[in-house]
């Protein structure tokens, strides 16, 4: 995939995901999502967290730093959808795991 290839997709899939939290921030209380220069930012009240999501364009991957871990997920044909490696997790599937843990409820997004 070339450079503005993996751009498009990029901003296709944080745009995506941006608007699904702002849907999920009026059922689930606690946390405010901010989509700025790119990257996607998810600030958490109590207790208190940001989770950041971003492209990596010269790897062509999109970097999540969530729970003190990094995951970096790569585009899947097969999936038509960035997703993890190790387990094939898509990127809304991997937020939704990871706004469940810290909200300590199921999120669906």
């Amino acid at each position: 995939m070339d450079e503005q290839e993996f751009k498009t997709r990029a901003d296709a899939a944080l745009k995506d995901l941006f608007d699904a939290l702002n849907e999920a921030s009026a059922q689930y209380e606690g946390f405010e999502a901010d989509f700025n220069n790119g990257a996607l930012a998810i600030e958490f009240d109590d207790p208190p967290a940001k989770f950041v999501v971003s492209p990596n364009t010269p790897v062509r991957q999109i970097w999540v730093s969530a729970h003190t871990k990094s995951f970096k997920l790569d585009w899947s044909s097969e999936k038509e959808a960035f997703t993890l490696s190790e387990n094939g997790q898509t990127l809304k599937e991997l937020m939704e795991w990871a706004l469940s843990k810290q909200l300590n409820e199921n999120v669906v997004l």
